[in-house]
């Protein structure tokens, strides 16, 4: 364990700097279309929402971030492809719509077939995972402005109006259920690297816990719930779902407020969660708001479609915890609390 106790801000990226820097962008975002297809203004969702009349069209976009550095160091980009198409249609499925079209953004420092290659198989492959096409992109050869390669995506997706999923209804007693991660998905990479790389840890080495090298652990792609979790949303009552990205658990704060989202039972952290813990000295606090540890996705729901639901989750899914009175989420046992984002 090394002496210094690392954080995200630490490690480069501060997530309250980053909620700044977006509300002072967002401040000047005030013209609104007139005439059909007029933005649905929602605080706090994931993706954006298009109103179409009977339906809603809604937009997200991401992109991968410094995994991409790994598979660079790793020379194994067709994994990456993956990532980008998740980060999105995860996103997407926030509201209850389904993903239907997706379009890519690479940026290169020279065009690099052996490269690009193996990020279209990440792409096609994730693409079949949420049923989603790949209806266009974009290549661009920016020698003077980007070293390496940057990949992001943006996501189009259908909903019925009538079947949206905000959090307006959430209420107390209702149930969360936590979706098991695939390990560090695309946030929180820079501390991890961060914290193993300043312990003189390389990609290529294995530490204690992990099957395989580090960097292959952290390559591991962000897991794609589209298809498991619209089937609970056409099952069951579902009233708020998250996204547990970057900002790990604060991102429940996103939804209604004058609760609190009770995590008593969180999911079990993969080894590599508990390893960059160790190694770095991070408190519990940070971890949890920086990384899903082990939860990546929530559906919040009514007590009585639990069962059913975890029935079509089949043991990809756990109940984590609860909707009480009060503000923030946390885990109590764990003395982890968040009251703002």
């Amino acid at each position: 364990m090394q002496e210094k106790e690392w954080t995200y801000a630490k490690a480069g990226v501060d997530i309250d700097r980053k909620s700044q820097a977006i509300s002072a962008l967002v401040g000047h975002l005030k013209y609104r279309r007139t005439g059909r297809g007029k933005m649905i203004d929602l605080p706090g969702q994931f993706t954006g929402l298009i109103d179409m009349g009977d339906h809603i069209l809604t937009l997200a976009t991401d992109g991968v971030g410094t995994k991409l550095l790994v598979a660079e160091a790793l020379d194994k980009w067709d994994t990456v492809g993956i990532d980008c198409m998740a980060m999105n249609v995860n996103d997407t499925i926030c509201v209850g719509a389904e993903p239907i079209a997706f379009v890519d953004y690479i940026a290169i420092d020279e065009p690099k077939p052996e490269i690009t290659d193996q990020i279209g198989k990440g792409l096609n492959a994730a693409a079949e995972m949420a049923n989603v096409d790949l209806v266009g992109g974009e290549v661009a050869v920016l020698p003077e402005m980007v070293k390496g390669v940057d990949l992001s995506g943006t996501a189009l997706g259908l909903l019925d109006k009538n079947k949206m999923v905000t959090g307006a209804d959430i209420e107390e007693g209702d149930v969360i259920i936590g979706l098991v991660s695939s390990g560090v998905h695309s946030n929180g990479m820079t501390l991890a690297r961060k914290v193993l790389s300043s312990a003189g840890i390389s990609l290529h080495d294995e530490v204690d816990g992990l099957d395989g090298s580090v960097g292959m652990e952290l390559l591991t792609p962000t897991h794609i719930y589209v298809r498991d979790v619209l089937k609970v949303v056409d099952a069951v009552k579902v009233t708020g779902m998250v996204d547990v990205t970057g900002g790990g658990l604060k991102n429940f704060v996103r939804l209604k407020k004058g609760f609190e989202y009770r995590i008593t039972d969180p999911i079990e952290p993969q080894p590599i969660f508990k390893a960059v813990q160790r190694i770095g000295n991070v408190t519990d606090h940070e971890m949890y708001k920086t990384f899903n540890m082990g939860m990546g996705y929530g559906v919040i729901l009514r007590p009585e479609g639990v069962e059913e639901a975890l029935s079509i989750l089949k043991g990809k899914a756990e109940v984590v915890g609860k909707v009480v009175k009060g503000s923030g989420c946390g885990v109590p046992r764990l003395k982890v609390h968040y009251d703002t984002y």
